[in-house]
């Protein structure tokens, strides 16, 4: 569960990665979770993520920007304006981008998009996986000795989160809808 959904959301589909990784620290010193197991699951999953993204990247997302980019207002000039600056600071991206939601899981799909060097993407990557999972997952198990979590409740706390994200894309898309009329 670990891997997937540290593997979905670095490929965009939303999870709470950060909040995830803070809640196997915290389990992971109540002796709720293997605190080496967990991390392995955390890096590989967030690491796999990253090289399935770049791959969907550089094998289909220079046709897909051409093809599906007007529509939400990439022109020529822009999409070159914003690979220059990807590919000038790609690897201040690829680490630091792990640290924001969105440029986290934009940032493998423009690596692939612009030909960034495999073996370049690979090292920044690894090295951007372990320096964003393992101080969430420690100051997680650090936290433990505050907070103490009952991991029978943590499915109930994850549906209500869902079910908040749920209405708020509902609310926005009811907005969106009346905007328009």
């Amino acid at each position: 569960v670990i891997f997937l959904f540290l593997f979905f959301g670095i490929v965009g589909i939303p999870a709470p990665e950060e909040s995830l990784l803070f809640l196997i620290g915290v389990l992971s010193f109540h002796h709720q979770l293997s605190l080496g197991l967990s991390m392995l699951c955390s890096i590989l999953g967030a690491f796999i993520g990253m090289l399935t993204a770049y791959s969907v990247g550089k094998f289909a997302g220079a046709p897909f920007i051409k093809k599906f980019g007007k529509y939400v207002g990439i022109t020529d000039d822009r999409w070159e304006k914003v690979s220059g600056k990807y590919t000038k600071y790609v690897r201040k991206t690829i680490l630091i981008g792990f640290y924001l939601p969105g440029i986290r899981q934009i940032s493998p799909y423009f690596a692939g998009i612009n030909n960034i060097p495999f073996r370049r993407f690979l090292v920044f990557s690894m090295i951007g996986t372990f320096l964003w999972t393992i101080p969430f997952i420690v100051g997680g198990y650090f936290a433990g000795k505050v907070f103490h979590i009952n991991p029978d409740y943590v499915p109930y706390v994850g549906i209500g989160f869902f079910f908040l994200f749920s209405l708020y894309i509902i609310f926005k898309y009811i907005k969106g809808k009346k905007g328009i009329t």
